[in-house]
């Protein structure tokens, strides 16, 4: 169906249900919405009646903007901004875009500037015309979400041009025989790493996550003749923004994909730094990448980003929500409903099923799931970890017995996720006095990481969030913390006499700043290291968690020995992931109970114990593809 046609059919539909007194005077597909434009702004404001109505005939979402000869002049609107919105909003920069009727607001404090139940911004569209978006101001300046701010104003044109081609593509005419589905696993199977996942039904493709290994130079199995040609893929869906899961999705645009991405946004702000980070890593080492900045850039303005509970047609058979996944900031459980209601499939993608210091545990209320595909990182019989409670005793002892004996500790994290948490036990203890107060330093890029977690702290756990927008206390702002941002400053901390904690990056030591400290100080016994994440086989992490007295690091062309004297340990309980434990008892908990699980994302030998125990436990059909295996799903 041409775009033409799918607009006069829209139209048609809007007679059904409007009333004679509000006129449409535009309509256009814009991604996963139907826009419409009218000069009765009001009609769709009041009570918010008429545009549930029109969704509902849709069977779309629905975004409503004023006609364009209803927008006041720019400079009187940003006045008027500034009078209707309460200064304790503190309104940072004002965007308009004349194409589209809307104006960007960002604030410090976004709950003042829309308030309660969206009244003032109602309000503002009233008096107006045009349509405000409110975004938050970070507390810590983040260079990477200004980066994606700016560049999305920057290719404004070309994304909307882009977006009507996805809406294009979403509205087409479904093929007329009953509904199919399967799931065909490319990677992440029976194994850690490169996560993919091809979700097929006779009209749509979607590929849920492309990463890459974090310890060897395996892809996912691009060569795979359901994902060729890649642009016959509907859209890709990024659970979280670890490089397992997302760090080859530019390789996909690279090599011919030119559809959507669907993710949270700061999945794609997180995403954006870590992609761009793996960038400067490779071209450090001279290697040849597989990707450039440009096609970052790419990805950006091709991400369409959602918040969790909102439900999204992606094709024209599939429609995606997102829930939390309690793993990082923004990683989500993706649920897809296909067709008109005859299947239901939810991809966990990495998910934490404990409360957590920075977040809520995994989503576990579904309206409908047939099939549910599970990680298994931990899932073997033996892997069940401490409470956060238990971790959180065991670093406060270790870092004040280091501490104490004038040593330095060491924490390799992986900068997402680990950093933040660990930065919040470290703050609420020396706050308390149980840890003694030192120095923090933040090295790699932990800081900027943590800067974006400022930026979306809707994305946090509802304790963190009133202690945050309620209490105005922000941990993460503690004067404890200090930003390593030079060569020097690292010199310099590397030299001192005087104890304090380095966190730094990478998490399984295969590189990064972390690879200083441990060189400077793992011949002290004084000192100390402790792991708090996943260490995958074939990493410097690993081979150290198995124990070395000494190894060897390069000095220009020579091999220089290196002992290994300082205290090593491991505090499991800060993982990211769900243990045995929280694993089976979130099948337990999963409501409805899902038919099928399909078990991914661990090493072969736990991911069949998980499946086999889940199996004996509930009864249920649970299996453990194969890559390159197809499971029907329907």
């Amino acid at each position: 169906m041409s775009y033409d046609s799918l607009i006069a059919q829209t139209r048609e539909a809007l007679t059904e249900v409007l009333p004679e007194t509000v006129e449409v005077t535009d309509v256009e597909l814009e991604g996963p919405h139907v826009v419409l434009y009218t000069k009765q702004l009001d009609a769709f404001l009041d009570g918010g009646d008429l545009l549930r109505q029109v969704a509902q005939r849709l069977h779309r979402r629905v975004l409503v903007r004023s006609d364009p000869e209803s927008l006041i002049d720019p400079k009187e609107a940003e006045k008027l901004i500034r009078e209707v919105i309460p200064t304790e909003a503190e309104i940072n920069q004002i965007f308009f875009e004349p194409e589209t009727g809307e104006v960007t607001i960002e604030a410090a404090n976004p709950g003042v500037a829309i308030g309660r139940s969206g009244s003032v911004l109602n309000d503002l569209k009233r008096r107006i015309g045009w349509v405000p978006t409110v975004v938050r101001t970070p507390p810590i300046p983040s260079k990477t979400v200004e980066e994606v701010r700016t560049h999305l104003r920057n290719v404004f044109d070309e994304r909307r041009t882009f977006l009507r081609k996805v809406g294009v593509r979403i509205a087409r005419e479904r093929l007329p025989e009953k509904i199919w589905a399967r799931s065909t696993a490319l990677g992440g199977y029976r194994e850690v790493g490169r996560s993919a996942s091809l979700l097929s039904t006779q009209n749509s493709k979607i590929l849920i996550d492309c990463g890459l290994d974090p310890g060897s130079d395996r892809t996912p199995f691009f060569s795979a003749p359901e994902l060729l040609p890649l642009d016959s893929l509907d859209a890709v869906v990024v659970t979280h923004a670890h490089l397992d899961h997302c760090g080859l999705v530019p390789v996909l645009l690279k090599y011919g994909y030119k559809g959507p991405i669907y993710c949270t946004a700061p999945t794609r702000d997180l995403m954006t730094l870590m992609l761009l980070d793996a960038i400067k890593v490779v071209n450090a080492e001279a290697r040849k990448g597989l990707y450039d900045s440009s096609h970052v850039r790419e990805l950006v303005a091709r991400t369409i980003p959602l918040r969790w509970g909102e439900t999204t047609d992606i094709a024209p058979d599939v429609r995606l929500t997102l829930h939390n996944a309690g793993h990082i900031l923004g990683s989500s459980v993706c649920h897809f409903h296909l067709g008109d209601g005859d299947y239901n499939l939810a991809y966990t993608g990495d998910m934490k099923f404990e409360r957590t210091w920075l977040f809520n545990p995994t989503a576990n209320r579904f309206p409908r799931l047939e099939t549910l595909i599970i990680e298994s990182t931990y899932g073997g019989f033996r892997d069940f970890q401490p409470s956060r409670q238990q971790a959180t005793e065991a670093l406060c002892a270790l870092a004040t017995k280091v501490l104490e004996r004038g040593g330095k500790l060491i924490v390799p994290v992986f900068a997402v996720g680990r950093s933040q948490e660990v930065m919040l036990v470290l703050e609420d203890k020396m706050r308390a006095g149980k840890i003694p107060r030192v120095p923090v330093y933040l090295d790699g890029m932990i800081f900027e990481a943590t800067a974006i977690h400022t930026a979306y702290p809707e994305y946090l756990n509802s304790q963190l969030r009133t202690q945050i927008f309620q209490q105005g206390d922000n941990p993460f702002l503690s004067d404890i913390f200090h930003r390593v941002d030079s060569q020097q400053m690292r010199m310099n901390i590397l030299d001192s006499k005087e104890p304090c904690i380095v966190l730094a990056t990478s998490g399984m030591m295969s590189g990064g700043p972390v690879m200083e400290y441990f060189r400077n100080w793992s011949a002290d016994e004084k000192n100390a290291l402790v792991f708090v994440g996943y260490q995958a086989d074939g990493t410097f992490g690993r081979r150290l968690q198995r124990g070395v007295s000494e190894t060897t690091f390069m000095d220009g062309p020579r091999q220089v020995p290196i002992p290994v004297r300082f205290e090593m340990t491991t505090i499991e309980g800060f993982s990211g992931h769900s243990d045995r434990a929280q694993l089976m008892n979130y099948i337990a908990s999963v409501d409805p109970r899902p038919q099928r699980v399909l078990v991914n994302h661990g090493d072969e030998s736990k991911a069949l114990d998980l499946a086999s125990s889940l199996h004996k436990r509930f009864n249920m059909e649970t299996r453990v593809p194969y890559n390159l295996e197809a499971v029907r799903l329907l």
